[in-house]
């Protein structure tokens, strides 16, 4: 029994060379798309970190200025969700990350030389379109290299690395801000965006080098010919069509994946939406009657984060080890929303039941490694166009609402209750269970169809005395809505 464990742990690898195939994998892919993760979230949430160091009294920032830098920094990531995954068909990726990563540290280290909230905004815009990139690039990546008993594990690993990036971006500007501030006449929330654009470098540099691409066209130089044949086999081999087609997009348009995991996805981005928006870190720097250090408002929140490492390791973790029940965590997701804006609500003046109720709401992060893995899961026998559509689709729908659902609901003037945000937060929790439920559903009835017609294929095969092992696949075939 805990050989069996242990063996499902490391990912169930049986053919010979397996396991030495994918820790190689691991090594290389997950330590360069962590890398790039991490960077990429430190990015983005070190604005929130130079917001209440000193940013916003040095720019005169007003109102809910952050709150619409922020809408606009979505903007840019929404336009570029499709496009990026698209351009990994036309692309390899060992040249399209790190392009992208040299690209955005330029705009990090330019965003120092800010002189107004606007500066600011046109600049986290371009930012974020060469952001685009990682998440939903890297998400299918995973999918096109790992199996289904491997997939989730790694998802959760990713995922947990630009959580790292927000947890550790406070404690990188605390130390920026009590060594480096007013260093050659800069302030240290300067400093941060400098050195973040810095430490991007060297990570676009190893992924120049030695990532390996997809299995299709890799071409790494530690990966045997044998290896690359192994890689090959471990994945469904599925029918393709280029992504930029009017034949494709009435294909893509005509199954209830792309809808129903878009629609999961917009739902799931706004029960993340006290954790996205550092409502904790607005709730102290707008608090009544305490007044926080920079150290507390920078060290504090970062127990959001780390709440959300261990409950994405977790899940992640677990629903490989249930057989991929990833909708499991659709409903965690619905009660812990409901009972943390509920606490907050009834203790609107309870500073430990606030800090409690926003640690707590850091767990369903954990949507973001199995939500994604359960979109590689379903469609693993579909084309690998449709998949990289619906994956970036997800992201570009929830950033599609989030840019304005924010503002609507938790921008920084609503500070320090945020009680619209708290009664938006119930209602999304809710349809958050529901949605899950009509998933499943639709899922378990392709199954069904999908095993009858293997069935049917199998017994004409058989009476032809043309009986060949196959893998069921539908190769394109999509229910229709």
């Amino acid at each position: 029994m805990a050989n069996g464990f242990i063996q499902y742990i490391r990912g169930g690898q049986s053919a010979p060379g397996e396991r030495k195939l994918v820790q190689k994998l691991d090594f290389f892919i997950l330590t360069f798309c962590c890398l790039m993760y991490f960077l990429n979230y430190l990015d983005r949430t070190n604005l929130n970190n130079a917001y209440v160091s000193g940013m916003k009294e040095d720019l005169n920032f007003h109102g809910n200025q952050l709150n619409q830098i922020n809408t606009v920094f979505t903007v840019g990531y929404t336009i570029g969700q499709v496009p990026c995954n698209i351009a990994l068909y036309y692309v390899k990726p060992r040249i399209f990350f790190p392009s992208c990563m040299i690209v955005w540290a330029g705009l990090t280290m330019a965003t120092a030389g800010a002189q107004s909230p606007g500066g600011i905004m046109a600049i986290r815009f371009f930012q974020a379109i060469f952001e685009a990139s990682t998440f939903v690039g890297t998400h299918y990546i995973l999918g096109s290299w790992y199996t289904e008993r491997e997939l989730g594990k790694r998802s959760g690993i990713f995922t947990a690395s630009g959580l790292a990036g927000t947890m550790i971006g406070g404690f990188i500007q605390t130390g920026i801000h009590s060594s480096m501030d007013g260093l050659s006449g800069l302030a240290g929330w300067r400093w941060l965006f400098i050195i973040d654009g810095i430490i991007t470098i060297p990570v676009a540099i190893y992924g120049y080098l030695l990532f390996p691409d997809t299995p299709r066209n890799t071409k790494a130089p530690y990966l045997s010919a044998d290896e690359r044949a192994l890689a090959m086999s471990r994945v469904p081999e599925v029918s393709e069509r280029t992504p930029i087609s009017l034949t494709f997009l009435k294909h893509c348009f005509s199954t209830w994946y792309w809808y129903f995991f878009t629609v999961l996805w917009i739902i799931a981005g706004e029960t993340e939406s006290f954790s996205s928006n550092a409502l904790l870190a607005l709730y102290m720097k707008a608090h009544p009657g305490k007044k926080y250090t920079v150290s507390q408002l920078n060290n504090y929140p970062t127990g959001v984060p780390a709440v959300g490492i261990v409950s994405t390791l977790f899940w992640a973790t677990l629903t490989d080890f249930l057989g991929g029940k990833r909708y499991l965590v659709g409903y965690w997701i619905g009660i812990t929303g409901i009972v943390t804006s509920a606490m907050i609500l009834a203790y609107p003046n309870d500073t430990s039941v606030h800090f409690g109720a926003y640690y707590w709401a850091g767990s369903v992060y954990a949507c973001q490694a199995t939500f994604f893995a359960w979109a590689n899961d379903v469609l693993r026998y579909e084309e690998d166009s449709l998949r990289a559509v619906v994956i970036a689709s997800m992201n570009m729908g929830s950033n599609a609402v989030n840019a304005w659902w924010s503002i609507l609901f938790y921008g920084a003037n609503f500070a320090p209750q945020f009680t619209r945000g708290m009664f938006a937060m119930i209602a999304v929790s809710i349809a958050m269970a529901v949605w899950t439920a009509l998933l499943v559903w639709m899922h378990v009835r392709t199954e069904k169809r999908r095993d009858a017609d293997y069935t049917v294929t199998a017994i004409a095969d058989k009476e032809m005395g043309d009986v060949q092992d196959k893998t069921p696949r539908t190769g394109g075939f999509g229910e229709k809505v």
